[in-house]
């Protein structure tokens, strides 16, 4: 199984680049996984809804150049369905068994997803119906595809 992860923006801090590296040496053995980042839009304050629509356009437009038609997509949105970690491994399983052969997990940018992107979404996940920052949200997520694959595996992962 490939798995390509699409985010808005790059990871500045190094705590987060160090656990980024650690979940992505620990995923090599169960997938081959693939970190795109596409360059995010600077957001003035007080930017209006307008702008703000323009910014997620872009941004969107990214993120679609980035999806092959043969990928199923998974895109992080709030308004998405939660998931428990063994309901996500079960996704994940059942899509290796369906015969998909590549998942893509789409994470925006700050002002989050654009419509286009969501509607390409075969799937749409949501971590918590709280906001994070998008650097944060690759380890979590990071950390949920490697639990994910644990499960599946049958091997034991913490609690």
């Amino acid at each position: 199984m490939k798995i390509t992860i699409i985010a808005v923006g790059k990871v500045k801090e190094k705590f987060y680049r160090d656990a980024i590296d650690e979940f992505t040496k620990r995923l090599s053995r169960y997938c081959k996984l693939e970190i795109v980042e596409v360059t995010d839009e600077k957001t003035p304050d007080n930017a209006s809804p307008a702008e703000e629509l323009k910014i997620k356009a872009k941004e969107g437009d990214r993120i679609l150049a980035s999806i092959r038609d043969d990928m199923y997509v998974i895109a992080l949105a709030i308004e998405g369905k939660q998931l428990s970690s063994v309901e996500l491994a079960d996704k994940i399983n059942q899509l290796g068994i369906s015969g998909k052969s590549s998942i893509a997990f789409v994470i925006g940018g700050s002002l989050g997803l654009d419509g286009r992107v969501l509607a390409r979404a075969d799937y749409k996940l949501s971590f918590s119906p709280m906001t994070f920052p998008h650097q944060l949200m690759r380890v979590i997520l990071l950390e949920q595809i490697y639990r994910s694959y644990r499960i599946i595996s049958g091997e034991p992962y913490h609690k």
